[in-house]
């Protein structure tokens, strides 16, 4: 009779749930055995859904294939929202029909799993371009202006240019083809891995940023305003990376004026 440890290595060479192996070894009457069965259907299963979860985000992609287009870029940004630092905006085109696992809005993947998929991007990507708008442009132009900008500079980035873009609920000025999609980061593989690359590019500058800037916290909150980033500032004043058209930071300059 096989040991459980023979009949698990048997079941890691499985990848569909309907192999008549599982019968055999269902006859098994051993719990070890059978906890070895359920817990190789279960991976299987996740592999499964994993899948067509990544099928489903590359339903726009697909659209498109159908058309000729094969170099698609995903565009999206991180750091509309926080009180300090940079916009940043990347753009990413995958190769045809390529899936990465794991890949999904960045907001939805673990934090620990950031800079492993974020690897995975760089790892299959045919082309990746960042653009990185500072607070003191954002305080020129405001933050939906910058981030436009920022987009626009990813875009040039890229080598290969795209056919197409696929922008996370922006249009922009460029005479490329492009759809604008509510959302996209969730709904879309492309602006997924843009999502994935702006995300991990801005926590890198800002985690440097709270070396030197200490006291803010900026390497836990990214510059968002949470209780720690605004007891930094009540604590040691605005820092030159503050975005001073955002408040609160716009009325603490005006009372620190006054006095």
């Amino acid at each position: 009779m096989a040991t459980i440890k023979e009949i698990k290595e048997e079941l890691a060479k499985i990848t569909e749930l309907e192999n008549p192996l599982f019968k055999k070894f269902e006859k098994d009457s051993r719990t070890g055995v059978q906890k070895e069965i359920k817990k190789r259907k279960k991976s299987i299963q996740a592999e499964i859904d994993e899948n067509l979860r990544l099928e489903a985000m590359l339903s726009y992609e697909k659209e498109l294939y159908v058309q000729g287009i094969s170099l698609i870029a995903g565009v999206d940004e991180v750091g509309r929202g926080p009180l300090a630092g940079p916009v940043v905006a990347a753009a990413v085109i995958l190769p045809k029909n390529r899936k990465i696992k794991g890949l999904n809005d960045s907001k939805k993947i673990p934090k620990k799993k950031h800079e492993e998929i974020f690897q995975a991007v760089k790892d299959n990507a045919l082309a990746i371009g960042i653009g990185i708008m500072d607070n003191q442009v954002i305080d020129q132009v405001n933050i939906y202006e910058a981030t436009k900008l920022a987009m626009k500079e990813a875009i040039f980035q890229l080598d290969p240019q795209p056919e197409h873009l696929l922008i996370d609920a922006m249009k922009l000025d460029l005479p490329i083809s492009q759809t604008s999609i509510i959302k996209g980061d969730a709904n879309s593989l492309s602006i997924a891995a843009a999502s994935i690359i702006a995300k991990v590019t801005r926590d890198k500058i800002m985690a440097n940023y709270d070396q030197e800037f200490p006291g803010y916290d900026f390497s836990q909150n990214s510059g968002y305003g949470t209780a720690k980033h605004l007891e930094g500032i009540e604590k040691y004043g605005v820092t030159p990376i503050h975005r001073t058209s955002f408040e609160p930071i716009k009325s603490i300059i005006s009372e620190t004026s006054k006095r």
